[in-house]
């Protein structure tokens, strides 16, 4: 039992791995574009599975006690947390870590080149424009990919509001 509890590297080395994959993980997805976990296609989770499996090793090194994915775990979740206070507090650091929103199209017109950029098909916006209740792109003032991955559709004057609403299912038992 004791074995469970013992270091096989010093603590402060488990921190310092645990905060140097989240900063190269976090990048790696930053610059991997802007999609809500539900856009994910498969071939977006295969990765995300792959590189989540592959940076075990880098973050645990030779440790494989409880004590140190103790350590471990609290490390990220604390500066998990610190990170988002100091995007609430420092517009510097929200920019790096969120970025900004793209344009997609405007008065009717896709932006092919921003479409490449984001890694976007004009399927993938014309879902969107579906499901904010709007036909076409011809009905659109202005579609923009948020921070958040999330896509926003403000339809032309006329064409009517429509509001995308998130449906939860909540099955009983």
């Amino acid at each position: 039992m004791e074995h469970l509890l013992q270091l096989s590297v010093p603590w402060w080395e488990l921190v310092v791995r645990a905060v140097v994959i989240y900063v190269a993980f976090l990048v790696g997805l930053r610059l991997f574009g802007k999609r809500e976990v539900g856009q994910f296609t498969m071939f977006d989770l295969v990765l995300i599975l792959l590189v989540a499996n592959a940076l075990q090793p880098a973050i645990t090194g030779p440790d494989s006690s409880v004590l140190g994915g103790v350590i471990i775990i609290a490390t990220l979740l604390l500066f998990n947390r610190g990170l988002a206070w100091a995007r609430n507090r420092v517009p510097v650091i929200d920019r790096l870590v969120s970025g900004q929103p793209t344009v997609l199209g405007r008065d009717g017109k896709w932006f092919p080149k921003a479409l490449e950029e984001e890694g976007l098909s004009i399927e993938d916006v014309e879902m969107a424009l579906r499901e904010h209740g709007v036909d076409k792109v011809s009905d659109v003032r202005e579609c923009v990919l948020e921070e958040d991955g999330s896509i926003s559709v403000v339809p032309k004057v006329g064409t009517g509001l429509h509001r995308r609403r998130r449906v939860r299912i909540v099955r009983s038992r």
